[in-house]
């Protein structure tokens, strides 16, 4: 009882702390927001996972969601500083977004698939403490799984389509 209290204030903390982070990395609430918006969808693909597999909510299952939060905006990251980029080299938003989408799948790909591969001994485990392993790699793969799905760019699209940013040296590269 005492756990799932702490867990009730550690994860919106967490949250919000990554969210803080991002705003300051990204200078940009709107940025920050799109990277963040992978994290409601990683989420629900982890509470779908428990859901499928018939795993009550638990501690291990809260520190598999922090975990599968970082992983999200991780990827969300990786899309959206390039697509920044691209943009700053006077490219369109809609060119931007779709090289930056073919550009970046295989990072975000590659960090999706070790991080979920590298679980599944954990979800099928049997032995002496499956039932903490259990929850945490569900969550985990199920969130992965459902935040891979690449909704970030068409998000990109069209909440930032008159998005236009100047290079720095003021000339196109």
């Amino acid at each position: 009882m005492s756990a799932t209290k702490r867990l009730t204030i550690v994860v919106p903390v967490a949250l919000l702390l990554v969210y803080l982070l991002l705003f300051m990395s990204m200078g940009s609430a709107a940025d920050a927001l799109l990277v963040f918006s992978g994290v409601p969808l990683a989420l629900t693909g982890g509470v779908a996972a428990l859901l499928l597999r018939g795993i009550p909510l638990s501690i291990s299952a809260g520190v598999g969601f922090i975990a599968l939060s970082g992983v999200a905006v991780l990827n969300g990251l990786v899309i959206i500083a390039f697509i920044e980029r691209l943009l700053g080299q006077g490219r369109t938003v809609v060119e931007a977004v779709h090289e930056g989408a073919l550009t970046r799948l295989r990072p975000v790909l590659m960090t999706a698939l070790v991080a979920s591969l590298g679980f599944v001994p954990m979800a099928i485990a049997t032995g002496a403490g499956a039932e903490v392993q259990r929850p945490l790699a569900t969550v985990v793969i199920g969130g992965i799984i459902s935040s891979t799905l690449l909704v970030l760019p068409a998000l990109y699209v069209l909440f930032r389509k008159d998005r236009v940013v100047t290079p720095p040296s003021g000339r196109l590269e």
